[in-house]
């Protein structure tokens, strides 16, 4: 399929899509698409970054079209806040004046604006499970007519521990009605939560889900724990385009961040422990090209969908292999191509063998030229002389802003 027209869209949508320069489908929007406007259930597995969003907001949007009644209509379930406020942007988008608004229910925002979607008439619902599930408790929300469930990324929603909540919304439901699922995976209680909650599923599977995508060069480089930082600032300076730096904990994207804004890197950071205007503050900087880098965890990597990144490096192996996947998915996206760089120590080189063998991959590892420690040693100076420089022209003694520019 080359174009969407070639789909059995409305006008309007064909509208709407040409307007936000949508043009060609990927594969799964060709295939779920046709499915899911018939009406069937669907389950797609497909590797990240493959245009799942629009493969089931657009069938959502032709049937809200159609069947013009008030009411919630539509529910689409995901992970993360980051998410959620993304399907929501994709939505509008595409929904023109038409259709009203979906609301959004997510932790960490104010409850008025996401109440007040709801009351003005909003007929698609997008949450996350925690927060629709209190908003159900607290009888807020009802959705007697509703007629499709999307449930996107379920396996990451299950990893997070959202499974009670997803059988506590399901269960209350309307019985007749269509669900489409959405992962990056199908296994364990993927499977079991599928089998619950879809009727003769259409099965669509692109890829192998278990490996990063092909248009994704994978490199890695062998370094001493000092010579981290003097390494990224390497890859970072020989590439032009946006940077996604993955940290294992908290407290090691700050380092990482902190580090890069004293070397006078445009880096922003996202994760777990950061209030929601600042994850959002991050993410749009990050879109709208402020922030050349961003530093963040694997609690944040499922919610970062931003086109165009270019190198995804990890100062930190993940925790998990699936991690590894989810990592590099975000760059090589919609058939760009990529790179994805991991550091790692000598101790490290275990780990990094059995990475490679649980997920049937190769990684290239790249020789690393010169003294990376001295490098960082001299980064620290540089950055040293810099500050106290900045630090005299603010409100420093003549004296002392003289020996600082001598130093320099």
């Amino acid at each position: 399929m080359q174009n969407f027209s070639e789909l059995p869209l409305s006008a309007y949508v064909q509208e709407r899509l040409a307007a936000a320069r949508f043009t060609v489908p990927t594969p799964v929007q060709a295939a779920a698409i046709p499915q899911a406007m018939e009406g069937k259930d669907v389950l797609a597995t497909a590797q990240t970054g493959t245009g799942k969003t629009l493969a089931f907001l657009i069938p959502v949007i032709e049937k809200l079209l159609r069947e013009n009644r008030p009411g919630i209509a539509a529910l689409v379930l995901v992970p993360t806040r980051e998410l959620a406020m993304q399907v929501v942007e994709q939505y509008n988008v595409l929904r023109g004046k038409q259709l009203a608004p979906a609301a959004l229910v997510v932790g960490g925002l104010s409850e008025g604006p996401q109440l007040n979607a709801i009351r003005k008439g909003a007929r698609l619902v997008v949450a996350t499970p925690g927060r629709l599930e209190d908003y159900l408790d607290r009888r807020l929300v009802q959705f007697p007519a509703l007629h499709t469930l999307v449930l996107d990324e379920a396996d990451r929603m299950l990893d997070m521990g959202f499974l009670p909540a997803i059988r506590r919304i399901a269960s209350i439901l309307p019985k007749e009605r269509q669900t489409m699922c959405f992962s990056a995976t199908l296994e364990g209680s993927v499977a079991h939560l599928v089998k619950d909650y879809t009727r003769n599923p259409v099965r669509l599977a692109f890829g192998s889900v278990l490996k990063p995508s092909e248009n994704v060069r994978l490199q890695a480089f062998e370094v001493a724990t000092d010579g981290k930082p003097a390494m990224l600032h390497r890859l970072l300076m020989k590439e032009s385009g946006r940077c996604l730096v993955f940290a294992r904990t908290k407290r090691g994207a700050e380092r990482v961040m902190h580090s890069l804004v004293r070397q006078g890197v445009n880096a922003a950071m996202i994760h777990g422990g950061r209030t929601q205007s600042q994850r959002t503050a991050a993410l749009e900087g990050f879109q709208q090209g402020r922030y050349k880098v961003l530093v963040a965890t694997d609690v944040a990597s499922r919610g970062i969908h931003v086109q165009d990144i270019a190198h995804v490096i990890n100062y930190d192996l993940p925790e998990l292999a699936e991690n590894f996947i989810h990592r590099v998915g975000r760059t090589g996206r919609a058939g760009e191509t990529g790179v994805a760089s991991t550091l790692f120590g000598r101790e490290q080189r275990t780990e990094l063998f059995q990475l490679e063998r649980t997920l049937g991959i190769k990684i290239e590892k790249m020789a690393v030229e010169g003294d990376l420690a001295a490098e960082e040693t001299r980064m620290r100076g540089a950055m040293n002389r810099a500050q106290l420089i900045a630090k005299s022209r603010i409100g420093a003694l003549p004296g002392e802003f003289l020996q600082a520019q001598v130093e320099g």
